[in-house]
């Protein structure tokens, strides 16, 4: 579509029962933001023909720290996402503008690890580009204004939400959409790898760009095997929420490297590569040795990445009986392993500033027993999952925005898949 026809269709309503059934409680907000975007591609880049594209970020709700063991993961995509209004080019460069930041140029013939681009925009879209063309896809140029309501740093995948957006452009643009989810996800982790330089597992990109709510199982990281698990909290009661409780991610970089590189170090005390590969039995039997050759934190990582493996199958099997509260007790299990052995709550290096540990205070306080809460994705500094009783929310939020500031707490829902082009 051209931008007055893209325009007159959003503003006749055209987009507006996917907006329902992706956007849920925040759906009356889109009809805006989609207008916006498009106004801002437009003072960018003119008039031209258009596409939408849509990824959202991802929630995990069971298996802190266990994917990049190849463990299993119970994760879901959410109604905040990223969405670029994009247009093809022929001039093989990668233009990209991302809400208020300077435009982003990239060539897509020159698609070298940049060691000046680590830790920025720029080497994730040279990355996934880079995946792409090694994968054996198709890529070329393309002109992109990009914004997201997936808030940076909250532990919401930003990142990977991205990364699935500029798969998605990149399949349907030159590859007739046929990129499947999966391949988008491990290319969006090779990219955030390699490229912008940070070792993370595949559970955030697989999330974002499977969608829903997903029970996933990395043992073969190369072909995981996920099964999309059907379950309507809001009608049980439960509402989900996340804090943003607005710590600071600099520097912590070291602390989410060392555990899976501990993780790792109890693997490689018998032979092999991550813990998957290892019994839990083998490390009980040599708890001893592995405390002396590896450490005391290295072991205890190590037994949560097998409980909480069991926690997962637990959750996903309570979902499928329509057992909410033994599915809450899983949770709140595993806040309280990721806590005391998997220690990922709050940053040692800085003891006085525990964030995370004040909000799971709080929570505990204000849920009285019910509902359940835990330490949010890779940990260290700035969120919190809860889910909370509907007659609890609204005192709830309250609470935490007092706390962290107005709007730290968003009431999120599961939207039912991944990256997408919406138009």
């Amino acid at each position: 579509m051209n931008i007055t026809e893209l325009r007159n269709y959003i503003e006749q309503d055209g987009l507006q029962s996917f907006f329902h059934d992706f956007y849920f409680g925040e759906a009356d907000l889109q009809k805006d933001r989609y207008q916006k975007a498009i106004r801002s591609f437009e003072k960018e880049f003119g008039l031209q023909d258009l596409s939408i594209f849509s990824a959202p970020g991802r929630t995990e709700i069971g298996g802190n720290h266990t994917d990049h063991q190849h463990g299993e993961v119970l994760a879901a995509s959410i109604n905040k996402d990223a969405i670029a209004i994009v247009a093809a080019t022929e001039d093989g460069r990668i233009s990209l503008v991302s809400g208020e930041d300077p435009l982003l140029q990239i060539d897509a013939a020159d698609l070298a690890v940049k060691e000046e681009e680590k830790n920025t925009t720029a080497s994730l879209i040279r990355g996934v580009a880079a995946g792409m063309k090694e994968r054996g896809f198709k890529v070329g140029g393309f002109k992109a204004y990009v914004t997201s309501d997936v808030l940076i740093g909250a532990g919401l995948s930003s990142s990977a939400a991205f990364e699935t957006l500029l798969g998605n452009i990149f399949s349907y643009l030159y590859n007739d959409g046929s990129v499947s989810a999966v391949e988008i996800a491990k290319i969006g982790q090779y990219a955030e790898n390699v490229y912008f330089g940070k070792p993370c597992g595949l559970m955030d990109q697989m999330a974002c760009s499977v969608g829903s709510l997903v029970h996933i199982d990395f043992a073969d990281p190369e072909k995981p095997q996920f099964e999309k698990v059907d379950y309507d909290f809001a009608a049980r009661g439960y509402h989900l929420c996340i804090t943003d409780t607005k710590g600071s991610h600099a520097d912590l970089t070291p602390d989410y490297a060392a555990v899976p590189a501990e993780m790792r170090s109890v693997a490689e005390y018998f032979g092999k590569n991550v813990l998957h590969e290892v019994g839990e039995e083998e490390v009980v039997k040599n708890i001893s040795v592995l405390r002396e050759k590896c450490g005391d934190r290295a072991v205890l990582r190590a037994l949560h990445f097998y409980e909480e493996n069991k926690r997962v199958q637990k959750e996903v099997q309570a979902l499928k009986k329509d057992d909410v509260e033994a599915f809450l007790q899983a949770v709140s299990a595993s806040g309280a392993s990721s806590f005391q052995f998997l220690q990922n709550v709050y940053t040692n290096h800085d003891v006085a500033h525990q964030n995370v540990s004040v909000a799971l205070q709080l929570a505990e306080m204000v849920l009285q027993g019910r509902g359940a809460a835990r330490v949010h994705g890779g940990g260290f500094a700035g969120t919190m999952q809860a889910w909370v009783p509907e007659d609890l929310v609204d005192a709830y939020k309250a609470q935490m925005d007092a706390v962290f500031g107005n709007g730290a707490c968003s009431v999120l829902w599961i939207r039912s898949c991944g990256g997408m082009r919406v138009i």
